[in-house]
């Protein structure tokens, strides 16, 4: 399978369980792996044979700076399914989200947390098992 690749993406959000984080905000990184066959694309060269990476951080970026959820999983999960809910032609999606920031007092690179998902033979979402 061939994968798109969109790494480190910036976004600003309001996310958290403790209100100051609702009101004051931080950045968050985003990298998603996406399984699709580009076979098609790569003879054609039309971007409408593909997935337009420009539309996929379009759509990550209004999750990541919409409404604001409390869990990092919700939000990471929010991702996903959407994702293989616009483009069908995504069989997998592993996305990762990081909250460099989180409010302890503990010095790390922050906390990561990531979702794989995959079509089922029926087109159901469901996890990737290993």
């Amino acid at each position: 399978m061939d994968r798109m690749l969109l790494k480190k993406m910036v976004f600003y959000g309001y996310h958290g369980v403790f209100p100051e984080e609702n009101k004051l905000g931080q950045k968050y990184y985003v990298d998603l792996d996406l399984g699709i066959d580009l076979s098609r694309v790569a003879l054609t060269d039309d971007v409408e044979d593909t997935v337009n990476y420009a539309e996929v951080h379009a759509i990550v970026k209004g999750i990541v700076e919409g409404p604001p959820v409390k869990l990092i999983e919700t939000l990471t999960e929010k991702i996903a399914s959407t994702l293989l809910g616009t483009y069908t032609s995504i069989i997998k999606a592993t996305v990762s989200v990081t909250k460099p920031n989180p409010p302890f007092d503990i010095t790390f690179d922050g906390v990561t947390v990531e979702f794989r998902r995959q079509r089922d033979s029926n087109g159901n979402i469901v996890p990737v098992e290993d």
